[in-house]
């Protein structure tokens, strides 16, 4: 006779639910296991996959010494020495002034990273028996090496990353005790706790080297935002933190009719009434020197941009330098336009959160936000129909608008 079936007895009302699976925890735990790895590269299918996810964490190890491939060969200037055309590698290599070691591990790094590569020589010069003896003979610009040497700014956050890798030599210290003393601090003047209050104070020698360096890079961010962005709308642009007028210049040539005004330190400025009128462009602009913190922004503008400024602020100074600019809108209403890194942003997450996470942190003020983020602060500001502006290169800029109604 057989037993009786076990039965599960509830109580009434009550269903048996089973526990969904944590499908997450057991991915974790295949990931760490060994067997399963050597697994996956048994299986032809799977293998590729495997060899991804290596080759994703290994970057990730070796990224800092990509970084010093790199910086070496903007240091050397090494893309220039190769923009006419490939060089003989030893009359590079004499250029440089490398013993023949280093030149070797230079110059093969610089290939595997497709900043470089060798080059046959130019037809003419050798015979074809000697084709294959001369075909390492050569260097030139590879497919990452073109770009950095057809792009000064690019040369130029290069070089600037000798500081960011001085304050990120010691990265559990730096988060261990974010107040410390860094090279960053020190660069980005204006963010110095002993400068809060009298910004104004800074110097032309003071704001000399990032105000070179805001200007190298804004053209990248212009780019985007007029390849974005019709000003064709507006009658006048106040370009707000406008550093030496990089942004402000590139959107006069493309619009030639908007009238446009800049604001900064007066430093800035006084660097900005230079640069500017070199270009032919101080006719169509006026400068008017303050602190977001302390100076009312110009009138008179139906557009305000703010181009890579929030990001640098707390939410609290974020906040009085939206509702200044809110205040300088308030006559006639007009439109705020903000080009930002910004966080979370669909491919290009590690743009955001991992580097200017990092970088700001090192340089003691703000932080990289998602639109949502600045959304809201848009609002609490007093603007009204937020939006964000799609641009072909997310990885470089986001972009937004927001609307401050008269009154």
């Amino acid at each position: 006779m057989c037993p009786p079936r076990a039965r599960i007895k509830l109580s009434a009302g009550r269903r048996f639910i089973p526990k969904p699976m944590d499908w997450s925890a057991l991915r974790d735990r295949l990931l760490a296991s060994p067997r399963f790895h050597r697994w996956m590269l048994a299986i032809p299918g799977l293998r590729a996959i495997a060899r991804l996810q290596s080759r994703r964490l290994f970057d990730l190890v070796a990224g800092f010494s990509y970084s010093q491939v790199l910086l070496s060969c903007v240091e050397l200037k090494v893309f220039e020495k190769l923009a006419a055309g490939p060089r003989r590698a030893d009359q590079l290599q004499q250029e440089l002034g490398l013993n023949d070691r280093s030149f070797e591990v230079l110059m093969r790094a610089a290939v595997a990273l497709e900043l470089l590569e060798w080059r046959t020589a130019p037809s003419g010069e050798i015979s074809a028996a000697e084709v294959s003896e001369a075909s390492r003979a050569y260097l030139g610009l590879g497919m990452l090496g073109a770009v950095v040497a057809g792009n000064k700014a690019i040369a130029a956050m290069v070089m600037h990353h000798k500081s960011v890798y001085q304050d990120l030599d010691d990265p559990v210290a730096l988060l261990r005790d974010p107040s410390k003393t860094t090279q960053l601090r020190e660069y980005w003047a204006y963010t110095r706790e002993s400068m809060a209050d009298n910004r104004q104070a800074l110097t032309l020698q003071q704001v000399s080297d990032y105000s070179e360096l805001m200007a190298a890079s804004q053209p990248l961010v212009a780019e985007q935002v007029l390849a974005a962005y019709d000003f064709s709308k507006h009658r006048c642009l106040l370009d707000m933190g406008g550093g030496q007028g990089a942004f402000l210049a590139a959107v006069a040539k493309a619009y030639p009719r908007l009238r446009l005004m800049l604001f900064d330190l007066p430093a800035v400025v006084q660097k900005a009434r230079s640069v500017l009128a070199d270009q032919g462009l101080g006719g169509r602009m006026s400068f008017h020197g303050g602190s977001f913190f302390s100076d009312p922004a110009p009138t008179g503008a139906d557009l305000i941009s703010l181009v890579r400024v929030l990001y640098d602020h707390s939410d609290e100074r974020v906040m009085t330098i939206l509702k200044s600019a809110r205040r300088a809108l308030s006559a006639e209403g007009g439109w705020l336009l903000l080009a930002e890194p910004m966080s979370g942003t669909p491919g290009a997450e590690a743009m955001g959160d991992a580097y200017f996470g990092l970088y700001l942190l090192a340089m003691g003020k703000g932080r990289a936000r998602t639109p949502q983020e600045i959304a809201k602060l848009l609002a609490a500001a007093g603007f009204q129909r937020v939006e964000s502006i799609p641009t072909r290169l997310p990885l470089q800029t986001g972009l937004m608008r927001a609307y401050a109604a008269p009154g």
